[in-house]
C-alpha cells in the first residue's frame, strides 16, 4: 500500500500556466485540488476545463491564501480519505488516504512537479513534520521578495530560536495527521503561513527544508503579494508585541534606575538584585495588561491567564536576574548594557509563550470551519 499524494493549489485569478502545472502533477502520481479564491465569471471557464481532470473548490468571493488553504485541507480531511485501487503501468496498486501526504502549491509556475514531488517524498517518511521546499534566494530573486524574506527570516528566527531560510515559500509538504492542528491556526490571508512557522516551532513540530529550483517569470509580475499591504499582515503582531514590549522596557528601565539610585544613595546591601525585582514587579503588571487586552485581544479568563503569566513572569524574572548577575557582576560588564543584553535575550521567550499559550485564541478558526458552505467549497 503506497500513499497518496495530494497537491493542493490555492488559485486567485491565474493564467493559463495552471493548466500546464495540473498535467505536469497529474504525471507525478499526484490527486490535485485547486482552489478558486474568488476569480470571478472572467476565469470560469479555465477552472471549468480544470475541473474535468481534477477537484475544483470554489469561494464566491476573494477570502485570501490562508483561507483557500484551509478551504481545501476541510475538504481533504473529510473527503479524500478513502483507500482505493488504482491501476499502474506494473498491475493495481491500493492507495492510502488516511495515510495521505498534501503539499501545498503556488499557481504562478514557481514550483517545478520534481520539487513538489521530491518534498512529498520526504515527508511520507517524517510525518511528524513540516517540509518546506526552501529556495536559493540569490541575486537572481526579484528585490522585493529577497528582501521581503531576509527581514522575515531575522523576525521569526528572533521571535522562535528556530532558523527556517525560506520563511515565503509556498511549497510545503504534510501528513494529513497535521490538519487539524492546521486548521486551528489564524490568518486568512498571506499572515497564515508564516504564522503556521510560528505556531509549529512553538509547539515543537520539526521544519525540515529542502532545498528547490528557483523559478520567478516575468520578475514574479504574477503574485498577488501587496509588498506593504500584506507585509503588515505578516508582521503586524509582532511589531505590537514588539511596542507593547518596548513600553514596558521604558518603564522597567526607569524604575531599575530610579531604584538603583535610591539603593545606591541608602547603601542598602544587593541593591542590584533589588532594583531589578522592584523594576519587574511594576513593568510586568503593565506590560500583562497592555498585551491582553490590545496586543492578542484574549477572551482567556482573567485567573487562568493571570497565574500563567505570573508562572512566565517569575520564570523569566529568575533567568534576567541570573543572566544579569551574571553579565554585570562576574564578567564585569556595564550594569546598563548589561541590562540592554538581559531583555533582548528573553524578548522572543516571552513573545513566544505568551502568543501560543497564555493568549492563544481558539474560537475564530473554529467558527471558520463550522461555516464552509456549499456555495463557498463545492465541488464543479
Amino acid at each position: 500500500m503506497r500513499k497518496r499524494f495530494i497537491a493542493l493549489i490555492p488559485a486567485y485569478e491565474p493564467d493559463e500556466k495552471i493548466k500546464k502545472i495540473a498535467d505536469e502533477l497529474l504525471e507525478k502520481g499526484f490527486d490535485i485540488v485547486v482552489v478558486d479564491d474568488g476569480s470571478g465569471p472572467d476565469y470560469a471557464e479555465l477552472f471549468d476545463e480544470l475541473s474535468q481532470n481534477l477537484t475544483v473548490l470554489t469561494h464566491t468571493e476573494n477570502r485570501g491564501k490562508g483561507a483557500a488553504l484551509k478551504t481545501g485541507m476541510r475538504y481533504i480531511n473529510k473527503y479524500m480519505a478513502y483507500t482505493e485501487s488504482v491501476k499502474t503501468a506494473s498491475g493495481t496498486e491500493t492507495v492510502s488516504g488516511r495515510d495521505a501526504v498534501i503539499v501545498t502549491a503556488d499557481a504562478d509556475g514557481q514550483h517545478l512537479p520534481e520539487d513538489v514531488r521530491r518534498v512529498a517524498e520526504i515527508s511520507a517518511q517524517r510525518r511528524d513534520a513540516l517540509v518546506l521546499g526552501s529556495r536559493a534566494l540569490d541575486k537572481d530573486i526579484p528585490a522585493r521578495s529577497r528582501f521581503g524574506n531576509t527581514v522575515t527570516r531575522h523576525v521569526y528566527s528572533a521571535a522562535t530560536g528556530v532558523h527556517v531560510h525560506d520563511t515565503q515559500t509556498g511549497l510545503r509538504a504534510f501528513h494529513r495527521s497535521l490538519i487539524p492542528r492546521l486548521l486551528e491556526i489564524e490568518g486568512d490571508r498571506y499572515e497564515y503561513e508564516i504564522n503556521m512557522l510560528m505556531q509549529l516551532a512553538a509547539e515543537g513540530v520539526p521544519i525540515i527544508e529542502e532545498r528547490i529550483e528557483t523559478v520567478y517569470e516575468d520578475n514574479n509580475r504574477g503574485s498577488h503579494f501587496k509588498t506593504v499591504r500584506d507585509s503588515f499582515r505578516v508582521y503586524k503582531e509582532i511589531l505590537k508585541f514588539s511596542a507593547s514590549s518596548l513600553a514596558s522596557f521604558a518603564i522597567d528601565y526607569c524604575m531599575y534606575a530610579l531604584l538603583l539610585a535610591v539603593t545606591g544613595a541608602a547603601g542598602i546591601t544587593n541593591g542590584l538584585i533589588i532594583s531589578n525585582i522592584g523594576a519587574r514587579l511594576v513593568s510586568g503588571t503593565a506590560n500583562y495588561t497592555m498585551n491582553k487586552k490590545l496586543v492578542f485581544k484574549s477572551r482567556t479568563g482573567f485567573a487562568k491567564s493571570a497565574t500563567q503569566y505570573i508562572l512566565l513572569a517569575a520564570f523569566i524574572l529568575a533567568g534576567n536576574t541570573i543572566v544579569l548577575s551574571t553579565l554585570a557582576g562576574t564578567l564585569g560588564i556595564n550594569k546598563f548594557a548589561a541590562k540592554l543584553i538581559t531583555e533582548v535575550i528573553f524578548f522572543a521567550i516571552s513573545w513566544t509563550v505568551q502568543k501560543y499559550v497564555i493568549f492563544f485564541r481558539e474560537d475564530s478558526d473554529d467558527a471558520e470551519s463550522a461555516r464552509v458552505s456549499k456555495l463557498d467549497a463545492q465541488e464543479r
